[in-house]
């Protein structure tokens, strides 16, 4: 009833006029501010949207189509070939073949059947677990083998594994393996000259690549190209000084030698007096560039360039130049060597047996240790030290060939009349083999050296004078009667037809800043031919023989021979003497160190 009432009489109010928030029960009464507040707040978000649609549509739509780009359009870039690297007759020594780099977008792949995915492993070359890992990734994009001959990227593309696809490169190929490596050297999966002349040369061989731009869909799959093409332009061609077949002789010389002796490894290089070019650089062990999936550091080392090593009495001539040329000695001046013992203060220094009273000439054909160091004693130690500079000692090389040592000699005012004495004799110092090699270059030129270079030279580079000529002269003849005379070291190093001059050297090996105990040594030698017109100075250092001697003149020299008269073989060079036949006698006896 109440209800019906209440009802009736509202019914009634309105009848009359009468408004419902007019009650004063009802009545709603809020501040004005508030009102004005939300309409400005409404106002300035629509401001703000507007502002924005403004800046987005108006003023950023460079960076907004850059954004958007970059989720469908690529730069591919286009590599260049790598420049060839032949020998001086034109004998390709390293050249790129186009192979493939295969690559995946992880989840897409991993949706493939089992079975794919193991034939897909096998074709890497790995195993399934191996793969799965790689593939077990958060990025979308992974390579999962670089440099994939064609035929087997051609395999994998017929799997037809959604995700999967190739990318063009190339990867270098070395056609004479292990015999030249230490020259060439190798590169690494993305091209990149890692050793000697690859290396050296990178610039040169490497190139610009080129790019292209492209639309691709999310499988990677080019769907249009856009925007310009830029050509790649290829890198340029090397042409080494070496020459294969003189290369190949020194090698395999060298290798049959270390097995032959036993030794732990050995080194030759090659020299062409006239122009300085390096004809030939050999090391053993080596490596194949090709496979170098169990390459080791002994390996790897190119001692030819990278080992320093006491001369021994390979460094004997240069003292006995210098005495020479200075007029201090002449060849026929005589020495007494006493009964083989000399003692400076504390120290001893001895010769293989007592030679008495003898002459300049026979001191390098006896390779007498005291007689050497009264030259030297004779002499300031300064003249001594600017004479083992001048032909590079000590001096760090310029000769473009990376890893390159300077040797060691101390400065002269630190010597004592003792060290003098010894380092005259190549005790004390230290060199690289190539060092030691263009050291002989003053004897056989006449006096003066001149660069080395390891690029093909078409112009005759111009001649520093070291010596005199007629020092020169004289040297040569000692030289030649260390391998002929009959008091000579070297008797070994003959070649039949042949006149040939050089120095016997041994010395004990120096390891960690001392000298190894028990001992061990190195043998080497340096030598040129033929001695009437010198064309090769040829310079061999076997490292610790342990079987058949371990004497320069016993191990070094006959290896120099066997190089030395193959390479006059192969270029040609006419005999220089009426001996046809030489019997060397199997033990040469002791020489000095």
């Amino acid at each position: 009833m109440r209800a019906t009432s209440a009802s009736s009489s509202s019914r009634v109010a309105a009848s009359k006029g009468v408004s419902f928030s007019k009650s004063p029960v009802l009545a709603v009464r809020l501040p004005t501010w508030r009102s004005r507040v939300v309409l400005f707040v409404l106002f300035a978000a629509f401001a703000a949207l507007a502002g924005r649609a403004l800046w987005l549509q108006g003023l950023s739509t460079q960076f907004l189509q850059k954004q958007g780009e970059i989720r469908y359009a690529r730069t591919i870039e286009l590599p260049a070939t790598r420049g060839k690297i032949t020998d001086r007759n034109g004998q390709v020594l390293a050249s790129s073949i186009p192979v493939k780099a295969i690559w995946a977008i992880p989840d897409d792949v991993l949706q493939a059947p089992a079975e794919k995915i193991r034939a897909l492993a096998r074709l890497l070359e790995m195993s399934e677990a191996e793969l799965r890992k790689k593939l077990d990734s958060d990025r979308n994009f992974v390579y999962l083998k670089r440099q994939v001959e064609q035929d087997v990227a051609d395999k994998i593309l017929a799997l037809k594994i959604d995700g999967i696809d190739t990318r063009k490169e190339y990867k270098r190929f070395y056609p004479q393996g292990e015999v030249m490596t230490h020259v060439v050297g190798f590169t690494n999966v993305e091209d990149v000259g890692q050793e000697s002349m690859e290396l050296a040369q990178q610039k040169t061989l490497v190139g610009t690549p080129g790019s292209r731009r492209v639309i691709k869909d999310r499988l990677g799959r080019i769907v249009e190209d856009i925007g310009a093409k830029h050509e790649p332009h290829d890198g340029k061609d090397l042409v080494l000084s070496v020459d294969s077949k003189i290369q190949y002789i020194a090698f395999t010389q060298l290798k049959g030698a270390v097995e032959k002796f036993k030794a732990k490894a050995g080194a030759a290089v090659v020299l062409d007096v006239h122009t300085g070019e390096v004809l030939a650089l050999a090391n053993y062990p080596s490596y194949d560039p090709n496979d170098r999936r169990a390459l080791t550091g002994a390996q790897l080392r190119n001692r030819v360039m990278t080992d320093s090593f006491e001369p021994g009495s390979t460094l004997k001539p240069i003292t006995v130049a210098l005495a020479l040329d200075t007029g201090r000695v002449k060849p026929s001046t005589l020495i007494d060597t006493g009964n083989g013992k000399l003692t400076i203060f504390d120290r001893t220094i001895s010769d293989t047996k007592p030679h008495g009273v003898i002459d300049v000439h026979h001191i390098i054909e006896t390779s007498s240790n005291i007689g050497t160091s009264k030259i030297a004693l004779s002499m300031p130690s300064q003249e001594m030290w600017e004479m083992f500079t001048k032909v590079g000692f000590g001096q760090q090389p310029k000769w473009g060939f990376p890893g390159a040592v300077a040797g060691r000699v101390r400065p002269y005012k630190s010597w004592r009349p003792v060290e003098q004495a010894t380092m005259s004799y190549g005790n004390g110092i230290s060199v690289s083999l190539i060092q030691l090699a263009r050291s002989y270059m003053m004897f056989a030129r006449n006096g003066d050296t001149i660069p080395l270079s390891f690029q093909k030279v078409n112009e005759l580079p111009a001649g520093q004078q070291i010596i005199k000529p007629q020092t020169a002269r004289d040297m040569r003849e000692m030289l030649e009667s260390v391998v002929s005379g009959k008091d000579g070291t070297a008797k070994q190093a003959q070649i039949p037809g042949y006149r040939v001059g050089g120095k016997t050297g041994t010395a004990y090996k120096v390891e960690n800043g001392r000298y190894a105990i028990p001992r061990k040594y190195i043998g080497s030698f340096v030598g040129m031919v033929p001695m009437s017109n010198p064309r090769f100075i040829i310079a061999v250092m076997i490292d610790e023989p342990t079987q058949g001697g371990h004497f320069g003149g016993q191990v070094a020299a006959p290896t120099f021979a066997k190089v030395a008269e193959n390479a006059l073989r192969a270029m040609n060079v006419p005999p220089d003497s009426s001996v046809t036949e030489i019997v060397i006698p199997t033990d040469t006896g002791p020489e000095a160190m």
